[in-house]
């Protein structure tokens, strides 16, 4: 009698344990900072492939996605990082929260694209362009800028948006970019000189490219793919990489070490690199960390390098990572409004 009692206490311990974790069976929190447009087709071709994993995607902007880690840190929400800046996924507190994996297909993506210690992989990223408004130009008779330098020109002055480098990735890839392109001293002496021309900061990136086709400005400072899906439908924007070089910034995925779904997790970091989420990123994206997948339908018309490479600047991610706060301290102490 005492071992029936006892065979069913620990039969009723086993079927809570089982309960609680049928909570988290085929059910994933995704946190990320990649586009509205983008994560709603990644997510229907995730669907058909891995379609027993439920996925609730949380996306905010880079700055915004970071805090909200950091503020959770003693209590994580999400079980993996998905297109998450390689600079903010590199301050140290955030690596403290995730877990080394190597997902299936790793071995396809480039060297560049991922960690030597396994923390994460990143099959995608994104580059800095100008939106630029032609019929605004027109209407105001303003000459088409070829580069950063030609944006100090004073008849651009209030014709200029830009990204808030606090919140948005791509705002702080365009700040640190230029930073390590021109040193410290003359880089923060640029961005001076730029913000005097500047009609407004805004929190997010792909923001001043759709403010400058829809005519509020001339000049958006943004990333490819909004410049070249802002083409593809049909607006007076032509897309200019700045021949000094542009900024980019890679979009990292993560494995967070405190998910209670580990093993669905990594089914869904695995589908990540697969055959099918590849081929629906060259809808997208301008950089791709897999050698031989597809240039974006759009990237010729927009008038992207065939070699992306030839026209980037050289960045470093641990340079940026390292500064970040310093660099934001000293840009909304002397230049946010």
């Amino acid at each position: 009698m005492r071992f029936f009692k006892l065979s069913a206490a620990l039969l009723y311990m086993l079927v809570t344990l089982l309960a609680a974790g049928a909570a988290w069976a085929g059910e994933l929190t995704v946190y990320t900072a990649l586009e509205e447009d983008e994560i709603k087709d990644y997510l229907a071709v995730a669907a058909k492939e891995i379609p027993d994993v439920k996925l609730n995607v949380l996306r905010l902007s880079t700055g915004d996605l970071g805090a909200r880690m950091l503020a959770e840190s003693s209590n994580p929400k999400h079980d993996v990082i998905w297109g998450f800046a390689v600079t903010n996924i590199s301050d140290a507190r955030i690596l403290g929260m995730v877990e080394a994996y190597t997902p299936k297909g790793i071995d396809k993506v480039g060297a560049s694209f991922k960690s030597k210690d396994g923390k994460w992989f990143a099959p995608t990223g994104y580059m800095a362009a100008f939106c630029v408004n032609t019929d605004r130009l027109k209407q105001k008779n303003l000459p088409m800028p070829t580069s950063w330098q030609d944006l100090l020109n004073p008849v651009y002055k209030g014709e200029l948006i830009m990204p808030n480098p606090a919140s948005s990735g791509t705002g702080y890839l365009q700040i640190s970019s230029l930073l390590q392109h021109f040193g410290e001293e003359k880089g923060w002496q640029f961005l001076k000189d730029l913000d005097k021309n500047m009609g407004q900061y805004i929190k997010s990136g792909s923001k001043p490219c759709k403010s400058a086709r829809a005519g509020e400005y001339a000049i958006g400072a943004s990333f490819e793919f909004i410049a070249m899906k802002s083409i593809e439908e049909g607006y007076p924007v032509k897309m200019v990489i700045p021949k000094e070089g542009a900024g980019y910034e890679l979009e990292a995925n993560a494995l967070m070490a405190s998910s209670k779904n580990k093993s669905d997790a990594k089914k869904f970091l695995d589908w990540t690199i697969s055959s099918g989420a590849l081929k629906a990123y060259s809808t997208y994206k301008g950089i791709v960390g897999v050698p031989g997948v597809a240039r974006p339908p759009a990237a010729d018309k927009a008038g992207l390098p065939a070699n992306v490479e030839s026209v980037l600047f050289k960045m470093d991610f641990a340079w940026s990572a390292k500064n970040r706060d310093a660099i934001l301290s000293k840009w909304q102490k002397e230049l946010e409004r």
